[in-house]
Order: structure tokens, then sequence, then C-alpha cells
């Protein structure tokens, strides 16, 4: 009898922290500008059951940082097939390089010491190199899912940074 109340004690205990997490997550991605985006996003990471604030804004940059390089490969593959747009694509490669060498771990190193705003700074530079790859076709880009994603993803992590100012 003990053993299968400590039993049902502990497991009433974990749905209750997974349920907090839960309202915690939905909470927080109410606040962004694409809460399913977000809600997705976080749910995807299962360190986002036991995350705080801080830990799902470094889960959404590990996010952005799994989206800008697959959007970095395929502007490296859409380079070796397209050679009429070698100038733009030339130019996303380095601004997707920017994001991955330095927006990226700029975010991640502000969270992990304490300064969001460095991180939303990141997260917003992230944006604005996607968009910028983005107006460099003027029109006939063959990755705007991508950067529109990359986009988006910023603008999330940017605003759950801002809940830790």
């Amino acid at each position: 009898m003990f053993l299968s109340m400590a039993t049902l004690l502990l497991f009433v205990s974990q749905c209750t922290i997974v349920q907090s997490d839960a309202n915690l997550i939905r909470q927080i991605c109410k606040r962004t500008p694409n809460s399913n985006l977000c809600v997705t996003s976080l749910l995807s990471d299962r360190k986002s059951s036991t995350a705080d604030v801080n830990g799902l804004a470094l889960i959404m940059v590990g996010v952005l940082k799994a989206k800008s390089t697959s959007t970095l490969n395929l502007i490296n593959q859409k380079l070796k097939k397209s050679p009429a747009l070698k100038q733009p694509l030339t130019s996303c490669a380095r601004k997707y390089g920017a994001i991955l060498t330095g927006d990226i771990p700029q975010a991640t190193e502000a969270l992990q010491k304490g300064d969001p705003k460095f991180a939303e700074s990141g997260a917003n530079d992230a944006a604005i190199e996607a968009d910028t790859c983005e107006a460099g076709f003027k029109g006939r880009s063959p990755i705007t899912a991508s950067n529109k994603l990359v986009h988006d993803i910023s603008g999330v992590t940017a605003a759950i940074v801002r809940n830790l100012l």
C-alpha cells in the first residue's frame, strides 16, 4: 500500500511539473510574434520541459542556429546549380556566415552570462541578415521560405529574450 501511494505521489508530482512547464511555454509564446512557431519549436526539444525562461531562450537560439545552418547549406547547393544567381547567393552565404559566426555565438554567450540585451541584439541582427539576403534577389529568390523562417525564428527568439530584461 505504501509503495503504491509513493508511486502515485511521484506520478502526480511529475505531471504537475510537466503541466507547469507547458504553461510557462504557452505564457512565454503568447508574447512572441508567432506563438505557434514558438510552441512547436520549444516542444520539439525535450529540454524545454525543465527549462526556465533563459533555458527556453537558449533552446530558441539553437533552433535559429539549426535553421540558419540548413539555409546556408541550401544556398551552397543553389550556388552550384544557379550560376545566374551567383551574386545574390554569394551575398546571402556571407550573411548566413555572419549569423552563424557572429549573431548566434553572441546570443548564446550573452544568455549564458546573464546579459539578455546582447542576446536580443544578436537575434534581431539575424533577422536583419535574413531580410537583407532576401532583398538582394529583387523578387526572384529561390530561398524565400528559408529566409522567412529564419526571420520569424529570430523574432520569436528576441521576444523570449525580452522577458529576461
